[in-house]
């Protein structure tokens, strides 16, 4: 049994939950995550799900992100997945048979993690159920199907098919794809399209040397011709295959006809090879246009769906699943208005829509929808091989990355540190508001950090301190608002300098940290007032910071 990490945050609210627990519909990733880490803040959850238990098949979403890995890691299984994955660092691009290009990713300081690991979804939601039997505050029911949803002032109920209804305090969608009838109860449109290429996928474990730690992306390869083939390394010698094939392609009768074993051949060559899964999807862009409906949140695919190159589906719902866990937490637990809720659906709305545009790019690059755009396509893979200009244009997946709250209401601007807008692909913009906190190591006597900057985050908001900052004034701050808030020195727990010149903190500026790691605020030589409104503005307390007539946020007195 893996026992999740325990957080002051969580000993802090102990007891102190409403009766009726969160109900979180959904067994999947997204919903694992989201009970485990409202357990962190001492909030009980009943997890139902549909299905009469987990179905064991398929590798489905196999690519965890270095930043997912260590949400995960705070509820204990971050380590464990990473562990058992295969790490790659590397993704490679190539036209016919030439290499094009190759994308290493970067660290901004020092993670706990690599920038991919690659393990079936299956056994990532092994390890979940694992720590999930181990968590208390975690009620997961399975073969309990959900057919309808009443909210009122005080609570949620949800409506089984047999009868039975449960109450909870709030709810948290994370049904999946196929929750059209949820939606439809919500009130909430799942606008977008759907494309008419089709993928296979196979699961093929066979000995290919040297392509165990890479991700290899191959357009117009001679054994696709006009179509795309996409090959991610697995645990257990194994490599998940796709290949974009036509519309109307047929798996059974390409079984049949032995054309899917030359279709194998034709990248393992004469090795033995074995079909562990296979499978057939046509894929979607859509998303939801309310992912908040009062005590209701709505996350990963049943809120939003994308293309799977760049990985940017699982991932993304576990950004949804941390966001709602803290924002619920802090709602419920007194220490912020209902109007945090509201910030969910701005933020993860935003990252939806954002991951929309990246895979719908990638989509239009793989798939042209138009003569014009396949010319256009055809001739920037021509000159590719020669053309670095042509290279940065080749779009074989913008992979997976933390959406960046830089635009977010709980976010307080910093003129010093603008945002430059999307980096190139494999980079992270430099630290600053919005932006997700770097992981580093730190020293802090009697923590459960571990010795990492983000497990100081997440337990609840955050003041770093530079030397010449008047360390009562932030102390002050922390004492005067509600929920848990720890103030700490740079120089004390960063004594080799590697975090603060990761941050490129100054001596004189306090870093706001909310509790999903991401930066509220950097405020230079701040008053305790100042402090105070920074952490107000990012638990969305109503009247603390207003604008002055030249446009400058100043702190409500």
């Amino acid at each position: 049994m893996t026992t999740a990490p325990r957080s002051p945050s969580r000993d802090r609210a102990a007891g102190a939950w409403p009766a009726a627990p969160v109900l979180v519909l959904g067994a999947g990733p997204v919903g694992q995550t989201t009970a485990l880490l409202l357990a962190r803040w001492g909030v009980p959850t009943i997890v139902l799900d549909r299905r009469p238990e987990r179905d064991m098949v398929g590798s489905k979403a196999i690519c965890q992100q270095r930043d997912v890995l260590d949400v995960w890691e705070s509820v204990g299984a971050g380590r464990r997945i990473a562990a058992e994955g295969v790490t790659w660092t590397t993704a490679r691009t190539f036209h016919r048979d030439r290499e094009l290009f190759a994308v290493e990713f970067a660290d901004p300081g020092r993670s706990a993690f690599p920038p991919f690991v690659n393990i079936s979804q299956t056994r990532t939601e092994e390890i979940l159920d694992e720590c999930i039997a181990a968590e208390p505050l975690v009620d997961l029911r399975w073969g309990h199907r959900v057919v309808h949803v009443e909210q009122d002032g005080s609570g949620v109920v949800a409506r089984l098919d047999d009868g039975r209804e449960l109450r909870g305090s709030y709810l948290v969608v994370c049904a999946g794809a196929r929750s059209d009838e949820l939606r439809a109860l919500l009130g909430v449109s799942f606008d977008g399209h759907s494309f008419d290429d089709r993928f296979l996928i196979c699961d093929i474990r066979a000995d290919l040397p040297g392509w165990a730690s890479e991700r290899r992306f191959f357009f117009d390869p001679e054994w696709n011709p006009g179509r795309q083939v996409l090959i991610h390394p697995c645990p257990d010698s194994t490599f998940r295959i796709d290949w974009q094939v036509p519309a109307d392609y047929d798996l059974d009768a390409e079984v049949a006809s032995g054309a899917l074993d030359a279709r194998i051949r034709q990248i393992v060559g004469d090795r033995d090879y074995e079909i562990v899964w296979k499978s057939v999807y046509r894929f979607h862009s859509r998303v939801v246009d309310r992912m908040r409906c009062g005590r209701i949140l709505v996350a990963g695919d049943a809120a939003h769906l994308v293309s799977p190159f760049g990985a940017r589906g699982l991932n993304s719902g576990v950004g949804d699943a941390e966001n709602a866990a803290w924002k619920i937490a802090y709602v419920g637990h007194g220490w912020a208005p209902e109007e945090l809720l509201e910030s969910y659906h701005h933020e993860r709305h935003a990252a939806a829509v954002e991951n929309i545009a990246v895979t719908t790019a990638t989509m239009d690059f793989l798939v042209p929808p138009d003569e014009a755009r396949a010319r256009h396509r055809a001739e920037v893979l021509a000159r590719a091989a020669s053309d670095a200009e042509a290279r940065a244009r080749v779009d074989s997946g913008r992979l997976s990355e933390p959406f960046w709250y830089v635009d977010s209401p709980l976010t307080t601007i910093d003129a010093r540190r603008p945002f430059g807008g999307r980096p190139p692909r494999g980079q992270v913009p430099p630290a600053g508001p919005g932006v997700l906190l770097p992981d580093a190591p730190v020293v802090v006597a009697g923590t459960n950090a571990d010795g990492r900057a983000r497990a100081l985050a997440r337990d609840g908001f955050l003041l770093l301190t530079g030397a010449r900052v008047d360390r009562a004034a932030a102390t002050r701050a922390a004492a005067a608002v509600p929920g848990p808030v720890r103030v700490l020195a740079l120089h004390e727990i960063d004594p080799e300098g590697t975090f603060t010149a990761t941050l490129a903190a100054r001596p004189d500026e306090v870093w706001v940290v909310r509790p999903d790691a991401h930066v509220a605020a950097v405020l230079a030589g701040p008053t305790t007032e100042e402090i105070i409104a920074a952490l107000h503005r990012a638990a969305a307390h109503p009247g603390t910071r207003e604008e002055s007539h030249d446009g400058v946020l100043q702190a409500s007195r």
